[in-house]
């Protein structure tokens, strides 16, 4: 017996654990010892797989966190310090993008260079500033004015153009950028100057949808960004359909006001009650998207269009009586009553869309 043990220790000695096992009383030992050894190199296994994939997962937020860093300090260039270009560009320097001023008239920089922005000598200065150029001015005529001379410089760089145009102008200025090296992405603020920043603006872009994507992160500092679509029309598109919806609240509130003013009951007294009822009445643009998109005004019709055709006369009478125009109420007016005449009296006043023209 000690002698076969002997032989079996000798074996293990020189490497051989199946030979080696040691059978008998002590036997069972050496089993255990190599089954542990199994159970921890499974462990080990184990373990070197958790640190393989907690080191990737390291590496990836380590990533991410400077592609992070990297955008929160992205330079970035405006140009045009109107009251929405300034309002543009304090929003950028309280980000923490470093952000270069220009502007035809040079002391309009002088408040924005007090915060830290960067004044550049000259448009070119400007645009070599930053890869990515932000415009705000006047018009579409003042953007060629401003840009023409050192069109050039934006080879390789992103033009952001927030100027208030047509679509057709928005097209016209995408070819332009494209012949000389550079992206261009259009935009329309929905915001007036002191809400830039805040929750409540929001900005549409069209374009380049790759321009966009890579400087999202500075955009999204001027409010909510909304990418409408690769045609480089479509942010004013959407941009000039809101400002008319907006527009046409306007002109049924400046004809509220002057209405109940023509017998001395104050505006503000008036107020709560109209900012109620407008609200009520917004509902109006979730059904009248329904029934145009389906083409089908009879849909869920509460107040036809025959009834309100009849009553929007007296709109106008009453104003007359009033001393005060009709002028602003005379088109809708006359797509009601034009509307009836066609025989869609029973339908809702959605439907006078039809005698608005093109449809896509």
């Amino acid at each position: 017996m000690d002698q076969q043990v002997g032989q079996q220790r000798a074996d293990l000695r020189l490497g051989d654990p199946h030979r080696g096992a040691l059978r008998g009383p002590r036997g069972h030992r050496a089993e255990h010892s190599e089954a542990h050894e199994s159970t921890l190199t499974r462990r080990t296994d184990r373990t070197g797989r958790r640190s393989c994939a907690d080191h990737q997962r390291t590496v990836r937020a380590r990533q991410h966190d400077a592609v992070m860093t990297e955008s929160s300090t992205e330079p970035v260039t405006v140009v045009g310090l109107g009251a929405m270009g300034t309002a543009l560009a304090r929003a950028f320097l309280a980000a923490g993008r470093p952000t270069t001023v220009w502007n035809r008239s040079p002391e309009k920089t002088a408040a924005l260079v007090a915060g830290g922005a960067v004044p550049a000598g000259t448009i070119r200065e400007a645009i070599e500033a930053s890869s990515l150029v932000v415009v705000c001015l006047l018009d579409h005529r003042s953007v060629h004015e401003v840009l023409d001379p050192a069109g050039d410089a934006l080879a390789g760089r992103v033009l952001v153009n927030l100027t208030n145009g047509t679509p057709e102008q928005g097209r016209e200025l995408d070819g332009w950028a494209a012949e000389r090296g550079a992206e261009h992405v259009d935009g329309g603020i929905m915001a007036v100057p002191p809400m830039i920043a805040t929750p409540g603006a929001f900005v549409l872009y069209s374009g380049s949808r790759r321009a966009f994507d890579a400087h999202r992160a500075t955009l999204d500092v001027l409010g909510k960004s909304h990418f409408v679509g690769d045609d480089p029309g479509l942010a004013a598109l959407h941009d000039l359909a809101l400002l008319s919806g907006m527009y046409g609240m306007f002109m049924g509130v400046l004809q509220a006001f002057a209405l109940v003013r023509s017998e001395g009951v104050a505006a503000t007294a008036f107020a709560p009650l109209l900012r109620r009822w407008l609200d009520g009445m917004s509902g109006f643009v979730d059904g009248a998207a329904e029934q145009i998109d389906a083409r089908d005004y009879t849909i869920g019709v509460v107040s036809n269009l025959a009834m309100q055709a009849a009553g929007y006369v007296n709109l106008r009478r009453a104003a007359e009586a009033q001393g005060v125009s009709a002028e602003l109420l005379a088109p809708l007016a006359d797509l009601m009553d034009r509307r009836v005449a066609d025989g869609y009296g029973h339908e809702d006043l959605t439907g006078a869309i039809e005698l608005l023209g093109k449809q896509s």
